[in-house]
């Protein structure tokens, strides 16, 4: 890409939306358009195509959704593949109208099946059953994943779909609604400040997750984009994988808070595990630079500079 080219993010304001504007003008890239969802609904295909017809980005990054943990995923499941779905057909149709010349997709982990081998592989989606706790979001990135293919397939598009190990850091919902670390972090600080001796934490404890930074995965979808064109899917992880329960222990050393750690086993667990096989995008000169340790104090201090009275 060069330096002046127009590019669109779509969910700049989001937890990965706003790590690729960072990295985007990090990188010395001086025309990034932008949108918030007042400005643009992007639900509304009307409003999505004249948007692309007026502004006539050359590149775009997808990472407009709705998206959170499995507390949101279970309360609005037809709010997550309607939205998704919408936000996805709008964007893809009307870029292939004015011609860009590169999209990236942003996938999602939760696509791959339930059970499956270690670590993950792009083959094995829709090879068996999703996790039941987030089926309605999977199956709407999967269908983002297939229409890229697609339309690449029909039209000769430079379309190109990504799925990342489980984001955290700033710009994520700290709340219920959050991704498992931003959630965490929330409910650990308020335990601490108001002096609660224990912090339930939804589930057994046992699943594992391979986590990201989310300037880790901006800087690797920016390199993507400049040079990667295919329609094989391409993960982003770190390459290890931790329990939920070291996660929680390791979160609550970070806030300070020194109660103890209960797991609520009559709420779900979600996957099993998830890591990635993110040996693609390590063939193409990338590697993570933030460790998990040093992302979590990160984050932390994003959160408190946004929750200064909490």
């Amino acid at each position: 890409m060069d330096s002046n080219a127009c590019i669109y993010v779509a969910g700049h304001a989001g937890l990965l939306g706003s790590g690729l504007c960072r990295t985007l003008a990090r990188d010395g890239y001086t025309n990034v358009i932008t949108r918030t969802h007042g400005q643009l609904e992007l639900t509304n295909q009307a409003a999505a195509c004249e948007f692309f017809r007026r502004e006539k980005p050359e590149y775009v990054f997808l990472a407009a959704a709705m998206a959170g943990g499995i507390h949101r995923n279970k309360t609005f499941p037809a709010e997550m593949i309607y939205v998704n779905l919408a936000i996805q057909c709008n964007v893809i149709e009307a870029a292939r109208h004015v011609g860009v010349k590169g999209l990236l997709f942003v996938g999602s982990a939760c696509s791959y099946p339930r059970q499956c081998d270690m670590p993950l592989r792009p083959e094995a989606i829709l090879t068996a059953p999703l996790e039941p706790t987030n089926e309605s979001f999977a199956v709407a990135k999967i269908a983002g994943i297939r229409m890229c293919q697609a339309y690449r397939a029909q039209y000769g598009m430079r379309l190109m779909s990504v799925i990342p190990a489980t984001m955290y850091g700033p710009g994520d919902h700290f709340d219920a609604s959050g991704h498992v670390v931003a959630a965490l972090m929330d409910r650990f600080h308020r335990a601490k400040v108001a002096g609660d001796a224990a912090v339930s934490v939804w589930g057994t404890g046992r699943p594992r997750r391979e986590f990201i930074y989310v300037d880790d995965a901006a800087e690797a979808m920016v390199h993507l984009m400049g040079c990667y064109d295919d329609g094989e899917v391409v993960n982003i992880g770190v390459g290890e994988d931790i329990s939920i329960a070291e996660l929680a222990g390791q979160i609550a050393k970070v806030v300070g808070y020194r109660g103890r750690i209960e797991f609520d086993a009559s709420k779900p667990d979600g996957m099993p595990r998830r890591l990635l096989d993110s040996s693609a995008i390590t063939a193409l000169g990338w590697r993570p630079h933030v460790s998990l340790a040093e992302g979590l104090t990160r984050t932390y201090e994003s959160y408190r500079k946004k929750n200064p009275d909490t």
